[in-house]
């Protein structure tokens, strides 16, 4: 097998997350040093993105294992023989992409992954955009009172809203062509803090999102309400964004512990097919024990 070995060009893409990264060729193994800078590119930008990378599937899976290893993904069928890949797709006659909410993935399993892997395959010419939202600015940027308060909370997740029986997904299936697979399993709940600390780093983060945040621990829905509502508006306010155009052969890679992204479904009767990994994760720690 060939090996890369390069010196990355790293470009922020906005001011609070986000990065361009060139100078290196992933359809090759990367050497250990490249290696490692591209992992602290992805820990100091949260979010990189990688153009002009025409990789395979099985391109996709090596970097995935040198990242941390891969993880499944529940309830979305995988590709046929490699059940660490799903296939992320829009057909021009579906109504529904995937994704389109803020949320961090898998923030309903013990231990969601570190971060994810998407590889653009077939894009539209324009829209199918990606955002991204940096999660420890949005804790940084809070009262202090406010801050003091939530670090003491935990949260509970559930993937019941989406991917439960008789949850959303299934009953819009008929306007998507994603392998979705409702199970009851979806509806367990794993609880979580509130405020995390990055097992590198040790920054905090927010850690609650909208789609599977379902109440605070200890705390009936409708009094969760109000204080999740503020944290979710906060949390994905313009100032913690960056904006990803797609073309194709575009590889991103974000860290799942600190934020929240959502795929826009802003193009009608064209097609979006893209491939994801993740790379297994630890379960949160609290910022403060």
């Amino acid at each position: 097998m060939t090996s890369s070995t390069s010196i990355l060009s790293i470009e922020p893409a906005a001011g609070s997350l986000g990065a361009v990264v060139t100078g290196l060729d992933l359809t090759a193994e990367l050497d250990p040093a490249t290696l490692a800078a591209l992992r602290k590119a992805i820990l100091d930008h949260l979010v990189v993105f990688l153009p002009d990378q025409p990789m395979t599937l099985d391109d996709l899976e090596r970097l995935t294992d040198d990242l941390g290893g891969r993880d499944t993904t529940p309830f979305v069928r995988p590709v046929a023989d490699r059940p660490y890949v799903i296939r992320v797709i829009k057909e021009p006659e579906d109504e529904l992409n995937f994704a389109n909410a803020w949320h961090t993935d898998l923030s309903y399993l013990p231990a969601p992954p570190a971060y994810t892997l998407l590889h653009a395959w077939d894009v539209p010419a324009h829209g199918g955009d990606t955002v991204w939202a940096n999660q420890q600015a949005a804790f940084d940027t809070l009262s202090s009172g406010l801050q003091e308060t939530l670090v003491s909370l935990r949260a509970v997740h559930s993937a019941g809203m989406a991917y439960g029986t008789g949850g959303y997904l299934e009953s819009v299936r008929d306007k998507t062509s994603m392998a979705i697979e409702p199970s009851p399993d979806a509806h367990r709940h794993q609880v979580h803090p509130v405020v995390t600390r990055h097992p590198r780093t040790g920054r905090p983060a927010l850690y609650v999102n909208p789609v599977y945040t379902t109440r605070l621990d200890g705390w009936s829905p409708v009094e969760s309400q109000a204080l999740l509502g503020h944290l979710y508006r906060h949390a994905v306010s313009e100032n913690f964004t960056c904006r990803l155009r797609w073309r194709r052969h575009t590889l991103a890679i974000w860290d799942n512990r600190c934020t929240q992204h959502n795929a826009l479904n802003d193009y009608r009767g064209v097609r979006r097919e893209m491939y994801r990994t993740s790379v297994v994760g630890t379960a949160p720690v609290p910022f403060r024990s």
